[in-house]
Formats: C-alpha cells, sequence, structure tokens
C-alpha cells in the first residue's frame, strides 16, 4: 500500500458549504486552525466531514454583517476552498479542526435556506485561477521574489529566511510561493482579498513585488527613523554630561 497522500477531489456540480468571516483567513496551500463553536457552523463541519470534508471560506461584504450576523449579510464573491485535513470533536459538541486551502472560486448561487433546509450558507461556485502550468510562465518571477528577500532590509524580517529556503526548493510550486508571502507578510485584509480574488498568477506575482517594494521602503524609512533617534539620545547624553566652570 503505497504512502502517498489520497489527491483532493473537489466536485463543483454540487453546493459547497460557506463559512463567512469579516476577513481573509484563508489561501490556497496555507493551513488554518478553526475553533468551531456556534451551532449552525457545528453543523456545518458535521456535515462535511460526513461528505467531502470541504468547506468555503468567504469574506463579509461592507460592515453591515454585524447588524445582520445571524441573517445572511451579503458576501463578496471571492473564496478559498478547503479541506479538513484534521479534526477533534470535543464533548460538548464543538469542534477544533485545521483546513487547508485548495483552489480559489467564485460564487455563482448561493442557494436558498428554503431549498436547502440547512442551519448554515451553501453556493455553487466556479474554480478560478487553474492552471497546471503556471511554473513554467514564472520562473522569473519566482527568482525576482528570492533577490528581494534576500538582498534588501526585507531580509531581516522574521520569516524571510525560511520563506527563502522554500523559494530555492524546486519542488515547491511558485504558486504556492505567492500564497505564502502574501500569508507571512502581507497582512492587510484589502490586499489579501484583492490577491485571492485575482485568478492570474502573474498578475499576483506582480501586485505582491509591488507591496514588497512599498515594504522595503517602510522598514528602510523606520531603520532611518530609529538611528536618528539613538544620535539624537546619545547627543542629548553627552550634552547633559558637560559641565560649563
Amino acid at each position: 500500500m503505497s504512502d502517498e497522500p489520497m489527491p483532493i477531489q473537489l466536485n463543483f456540480t454540487r453546493p459547497i458549504a460557506l463559512f463567512p468571516l469579516q476577513a481573509v483567513t484563508l489561501m490556497p496551500h496555507a493551513v488554518m486552525p478553526l475553533h468551531i463553536f456556534e451551532e449552525r457552523y457545528r453543523a456545518m463541519i458535521g456535515d462535511a466531514l460526513d461528505s467531502y470534508g470541504q468547506v468555503a471560506m468567504a469574506v463579509f461584504a461592507g460592515e453591515g454583517w454585524k447588524d445582520d450576523y445571524e441573517g445572511r449579510p451579503p458576501l463578496r464573491p471571492a473564496v478559498c476552498v478547503g479541506q479538513i485535513v484534521q479534526h477533534h470533536k470535543l464533548d460538548d459538541g464543538r469542534y477544533n479542526v485545521l483546513v487547508q486551502g485548495v483552489c480559489r472560486a467564485t460564487i455563482v448561487q448561493e442557494l436558498s435556506a428554503l431549498e436547502t433546509n440547512l442551519p448554515y450558507r451553501t453556493a455553487m461556485l466556479r474554480p478560478v485561477g487553474v492552471d497546471d502550468d503556471e511554473d513554467a510562465r514564472m520562473a522569473t518571477r519566482r527568482d525576482e521574489l528570492g533577490h528581494m528577500l534576500r538582498g534588501s532590509t526585507l531580509a531581516e524580517l522574521k520569516d524571510a529566511a525560511a520563506i527563502v529556503k522554500h523559494i530555492e526548493d524546486r519542488g515547491v510550486p511558485t504558486t504556492a510561493i505567492l500564497e505564502l508571502v502574501t500569508y507571512r507578510l502581507l497582512p492587510d485584509p484589502e490586499l489579501r482579498y484583492k490577491l485571492l480574488a485575482e485568478a492570474d498568477a502573474l498578475q499576483r506575482a506582480d501586485i505582491i513585488k509591488f507591496e514588497l517594494g512599498k515594504l522595503s521602503r517602510l522598514v528602510q524609512s523606520a531603520q532611518r527613523q530609529a538611528a536618528q533617534s539613538l544620535a539624537a539620545n546619545a547627543l542629548d547624553k553627552a550634552a547633559k554630561g558637560v559641565h560649563w566652570n
């Protein structure tokens, strides 16, 4: 018997459960822990585990969801379909799960509660950005990202060295590198949604390069300010130590 993990199969001919949150929390290839405590989402996880083990992590549109959280506030169209790779059901019915991002998708049509008779939301989805030949187009972008993370102020960021190791490992797809950079270095919610919604990997790479450039300049500015502050403090201490007799 082979020890190779079974490939994840997605079936977009059937509805997939939606788990909406305030901001993007999952990207393809990433793994995210979730603690499931609401009754409707306990039911969602239970049903998913009895089926294909998949849920789509969605994002609320606007701020109105805060006033209509128990209802069906509007959702943004881009989602990340995730596979439950680990789960533990607690005695009181809550779940601790690990969800691995599988692919981008867009909401085509949400089903009504009358259609599904379910306490949680479901929708028909369409996969986006699925291209088996992405790495052949992206070698230059991959090298450019590696150069940025090795040879600039970005190299001092906590996760930069680990990301560079993945970039140097040609067994890791370039698209996975893009998701890793997004997840580790680009926390802005709107930017993450923009990258989730962008189907073209080359476009995502260019957006990420631009944002890393901005981040590098920000780090450089912070370093200059810190150096100036240290110099000013040293001069102040030196001046206070001088006595004129």
